[in-house]
């Protein structure tokens, strides 16, 4: 029974050092949400002066996808203390979106067809992987 006793102290530690991190973590990324927010508002209070009105969109458009990834990972992180349990499905959303910011450089700078191919099929995968999994953590939250 000793032995027993010692297993669950390490397990009650090592679990209350993961929530401290989890915790640290969810406020930093809240932070960055903030601050990637208030970069969003700035580019866009910037397309009033810019020359070239298709970039100054695109610059908005990331500022804004580079918010919704944080917020996505945010999601995780709060998932995790309301159900002890960290789902994929955001970090996939995370993953598609990233991609996507990635398409909206393709006319902008030079790509190579590999890359373009290479991003359209991580889109896919990541996008069959969301349906699938996502079905499986609603019917593992039932």
């Amino acid at each position: 029974m000793p032995h027993n006793h010692q297993a669950e102290t390490a397990i009650t530690a090592i679990s209350w050092v993961t929530r401290v991190i989890y915790l640290l973590i969810a406020a930093s990324l809240s932070l960055l949400a903030l601050f990637s927010f208030y970069d969003v508002i700035l580019q866009m209070v910037a397309l009033v002066r810019v020359e070239d009105m298709t970039q100054g969109i695109l610059q908005v458009l990331h500022a804004l996808l580079l918010t919704l990834i944080i917020v996505e990972i945010l999601e995780t992180v709060t998932v995790y203390f309301r159900t002890s349990r960290v789902l994929v499905t955001p970090i996939l959303i995370a993953g598609i979106t990233a991609m996507v910011r990635r398409v909206l450089t393709f006319g902008v700078e030079p790509v190579e067809p590999l890359d373009i191919a290479l991003t359209l099929a991580a889109i896919l995968v990541l996008t069959v992987a969301v349906i699938y999994i996502g079905r499986q953590e609603r019917e593992d939250s039932y």
